[in-house]
């Protein structure tokens, strides 16, 4: 599971972070508003935790633009403040989950477990697009009884296809959702992971494909004329 983690005070940051490794999440720290925007607009995350009280754009307008923009990404609000009308203030906006400081770490990890059970139960475990299906519980892409099991990265840009299936996405953006802001990879390794996929599509026999755009990006699309087989 991938969490960003919004909290301006350093010491408490590395802090969670670290408990959250330990328990095997991967996580992206972000110490201010505007960046925690950023990377949750454009990022592929399962959860949020976002500090209210954070320098140039606070937790709660973080939370009201990703709702204004249509991000569903669960999200666990952190902070000080303890009265009824903020933690109304913050559901109404859209948070999953509001947990005040000081907080013990195993009732955040808790309340993080919770609210990403919570998400999977309303999220397909198999995706579909035309005759072909993806298993996200066994990174599976399956076609009238044929199977290709994918790689973690080729299961990750096939889900990210699948889940935005008639919107084009720049090499950039998968870059992004895929690799994170801080890789170091260039965009020929989201061509070299489209070249996999579109190998494993075709000895699925399946009746889509991965359709270029030029100069706008990369779409999941049927195929025109394909007979069955």
């Amino acid at each position: 599971m991938k969490l960003l983690y919004a909290e301006d005070e350093m010491a408490l940051s590395e802090a969670v972070t670290d408990i959250f490794v330990y328990y095997n999440y991967t996580v992206e720290a972000v110490y201010d508003g505007e960046e925690a925007f950023a990377r949750a607009e454009h990022g592929n995350y399962d959860g949020l935790i976002l500090d209210i009280m954070l320098p140039k754009k606070d937790g709660l307008e973080v939370l009201r633009e990703l709702r204004k923009g249509g991000c569903k990404t669960p999200v666990l609000l952190l902070t000080a403040k303890t009265g009824v009308e903020d933690r109304i203030y913050g559901l109404d906006l859209g948070a999953d989950d509001y947990l005040p400081k000081p907080f013990h770490m195993g009732e955040l990890l808790s309340r993080v477990r919770a609210m990403l059970r919570r998400r999977e139960t309303f999220t397909p475990d198999i995706l579909r697009c035309g005759n072909l299906s993806l298993d996200r519980r066994k990174y599976e892409l399956e076609n009238g009884g044929r199977r290709r099991v994918l790689s973690k990265l080729e299961y990750q840009v096939m889900e990210l296809l699948m889940l935005n299936q008639g919107n084009y996405l720049s090499t950039e953006d998968i870059l992004i959702k895929i690799w994170g802001y801080e890789t170091e990879a260039d965009v020929g390794v989201v061509w070299v992971y489209l070249s996999y996929l579109r190998k494993k599509l075709a000895a699925l026999h399946a009746d889509v494909e991965i359709r270029a755009k030029r100069n706008i990006g990369y779409t999941l699309a049927g195929i025109a004329n394909r007979r069955p087989v």
